[in-house]
C-alpha cells in the first residue's frame, strides 16, 4: 500500500532521442487561474502482485492520519470479501503511516479482529528512503507514464478516469479529509 500525487501538470521521468546538437525542451505547462480542480490529485492505493490487481481510492485533500485509516479499513472490507484472514502491509515512514492515531487505530482493528473476525493487519515497516522496497512504486511509475498527455492539462476527472482505466479500477466517491 502506499499513495501518490497525480499531477496534472508535471511530467514524469521519461527518455527520448534527438538530433545532434539539437536538444529537446520540455515546455511547462499552467492551469487558468480561473480552473476549480487542483494542480495535484492524491490518492491511496494497494497492488495485489500475485493478482496483478490494484485496488484505488482517490482522497479530497490530502493524505492524513484519519484518511488512512478510513481506507485501510475499506481494504480490510475487501479482502474479508475475498476470503482473506490478514494483509502483511509494507510501508515506508511517511507521517501519516507512523502517526500515533493510525498505530492506534491498527491495533484497536486488530484486537477487534481477533474477537470478532475479519482481516488482520501486519505492518513491515521498510528501511527510511528505500521506496524501492515496496512493490507498489513501480505501478505508479508506469501509471503516471501511460496517462501522460503532453499536448494539454487534464482535467481532474479525465486523471481519474484515465488512472483507473489503467488500473482496472471502479472509480469510486473519494476519501474525504475530515477537520475535527
Amino acid at each position: 500500500m502506499d499513495e501518490t500525487w497525480w499531477s496534472r501538470l508535471a511530467q514524469p521521468s521519461l527518455h527520448a532521442w534527438g538530433e545532434e546538437k539539437k536538444p529537446l525542451k520540455l515546455h511547462g505547462k499552467a492551469v487558468a487561474k480561473d480552473d476549480p480542480d487542483p494542480k495535484a490529485l492524491s490518492c491511496y492505493g494497494v497492488w495485489f502482485p500475485h493478482e496483478e490487481r490494484m485496488l484505488l481510492r482517490f482522497v479530497n485533500g490530502r493524505p492524513v492520519s484519519s484518511v488512512t485509516t478510513e481506507f485501510l479499513s475499506w481494504v480490510c472490507e475487501r479482502l474479508k470479501e475475498y476470503g482473506k484472514t490478514a494483509w502483511l502491509l509494507p510501508w515506508d515512514n511517511a507521517s501519516w503511516h507512523i502517526s500515533q492515531h493510525v498505530k492506534g487505530w491498527i491495533k484497536n482493528h486488530n484486537r477487534r479482529v481477533k474477537a470478532q473476525g475479519g482481516v488482520r493487519i501486519v505492518v513491515c515497516s521498510l528501511p527510511t528512503k528505500s521506496p524501492w522496497l515496496n512493490p507498489i512504486e513501480p505501478k505508479w511509475l508506469h501509471g503516471k507514464r501511460a496517462i501522460l498527455e503532453p499536448d494539454r492539462v487534464l482535467s481532474a476527472r479525465e486523471v481519474k478516469e484515465r488512472v483507473c482505466d489503467h488500473y482496472g479500477c471502479d472509480s469510486l466517491e473519494p476519501l474525504s479529509q475530515y477537520v475535527s
